[in-house]
């Protein structure tokens, strides 16, 4: 069987990929799994499936004799802070980050609040595969009553990492997209200061990124615009991630946060080798003008898990990835959006400078495209003959001898989509190049589509 964990969890529609009897087993599974008998921490986001997966997790947890606490709706980086603080002997997110209301997620962590290793992941798959569902009773009724005390020591634990600092005279917006930043943002926000303005700010998991949000821009850009605002901030579904926006409409994706937080550490000599951890997705110009000051950007594949282990291995202080995602010290390196938009505005409060002043010392961006093919097929699960074929024409397509030019291919983890990434230093060969490729790619996988 194909492992069913992707590049953050187990992914996939509610119903299909993601369901009652999957979450049940996920949850006896990882019961099970641990020696530690500290109850098991579960969170979620506002998805209408989310009290149905909660439930199924938490009665699979009692099934393999194990307790555990229900935090309710609150963001993923509240779970590891919590786990760490209060004991806990893991914890289980439910929710599928960035993608829209009909899907849903599993992500857990371990006893040191970080996500599980392979070698965890596929002890849990194991026990999933032999586990027969009819054997428990596997809906007993289990109160979903949320601890939220829980909720207020995360909240309180993001405003102490401010220590005296305030974002006294800044005028923010903040788009919560309807997820888990409803629950809290405002309040950290409002308590360290600053003048607010929530849109989207309904725990409503009808709508959950859905034209909003850190995916969508253009409401939080025409709020700020309206409100003659400081600067905004656009969480995901379950505010492990966050774009923001300065008082021009300007976007600072995780590759410009990075550039900014990264060159302030950097003059603060805290910043270990001069060294960021991003991805693939990366922009060239980011890499080109962080070496030109000296320092040194390193690569991973894409995924949080996979910049974590380069943080680690690299001893370094700071990473993410283009999405928005950020990984700092600050928390023990776990990816949080609320935190990553209060150091930003902390950053422009100190420097008496304004989002945008700031925004124009980042680097000029190479023109860069983006492209999905949809697969009618789940890549994990085609034959090793098929996925050849497919791999070679993507090493074949991705080989490019241009230095000023970067093309990167690659099957969503969490979706079931081919990834495309081009870019150049002219934005007519990325037009040309994009369309070349994914013309290629789409014949063949029309032609792959034909055997099954």
């Amino acid at each position: 069987m194909q492992s069913i964990f992707g590049t953050d969890g187990i992914r996939g529609k509610f119903g299909k990929g993601i369901t009652y009897s999957l979450a049940f087993k996920v949850g006896y599974a990882l019961g099970t799994t641990l020696k530690n008998n500290n109850p098991i921490i579960i969170g979620r986001d506002t998805r209408i499936s989310g009290e149905i997966l909660f439930a199924a997790i938490a009665n699979g947890i009692n099934a393999a004799g194990k307790k555990f606490v229900n935090i309710g709706i609150c963001p993923t980086p509240a779970i590891p802070f919590l786990i760490k603080k209060e004991k806990f002997s893991s914890g289980i997110m439910i929710s599928a980050s960035h993608n829209p209301p009909e899907y849903n997620g599993i992500k857990i962590f371990d006893e040191k609040g970080e996500k599980i290793p392979n070698n965890l992941e596929n002890n849990i798959q194991l026990i999933i595969e032999k586990t027969d569902i009819n054997k428990f009773n596997t809906k007993v009724n289990i109160s979903s009553v949320p601890n939220k005390n829980l909720l207020d020591k995360y909240i309180e634990g993001i405003i102490l990492t401010m220590g005296d600092e305030t974002l006294e005279g800044l005028k923010i917006i903040l788009d919560t997209c309807y997820g888990s930043a409803t629950t809290c943002a405002e309040k950290i926000f409002k308590n360290l200061g600053a003048d607010v303005k929530v849109i989207n700010k309904e725990k409503d998991g009808r709508k959950i990124n859905l034209h909003c949000g850190s995916t969508f821009l253009t409401p939080l850009i025409q709020a700020i615009k309206d409100n003659d605002a400081d600067m905004g901030f656009g969480f995901d579904g379950d505010a492990d991630r966050v774009i923001g926006i300065d008082s021009k409409g300007n976007i600072l994706d995780g590759d410009h946060i990075l550039f900014l937080w990264g060159r302030e550490l950097m003059r603060e000599k805290v910043l270990v080798n001069r060294t960021i951890i991003s991805t693939q997705m990366a922009n060239l110009g980011f890499e080109k003008n962080w070496n030109n000051l000296g320092g040194i950007l390193f690569r991973t594949e894409v995924g949080d898990k996979f910049i974590f282990e380069a943080i680690k291995n690299k001893k370094a202080v700071l990473g993410g990835e283009q999405s928005g995602h950020i990984l700092s010290e600050i928390n023990n390196f776990c990816g949080d959006g609320i935190l990553t938009a209060i150091q930003i505005s902390k950053f422009c409060k100190k420097k008496k400078i304004s989002l945008t002043s700031w925004f124009r010392t980042s680097f000029i961006p190479y023109p860069q495209k983006l492209s999905n093919i949809g697969l009618n097929f789940d890549y994990k699960k085609i034959s090793n003959s098929n996925k050849n074929y497919l791999n070679e024409t993507i090493d074949k397509l991705s080989i490019n001898k241009n230095k000023d030019c970067r093309i990167y291919i690659r099957p969503s983890g969490t979706e079931p989509v081919l990834r495309i990434l081009v870019e150049a230093e002219s934005l007519t060969m990325v037009d040309h190049l994009s369309r070349k490729i994914t013309s290629e790619l789409q014949t063949k996988i029309n032609q792959l589509s034909k055997h099954f």
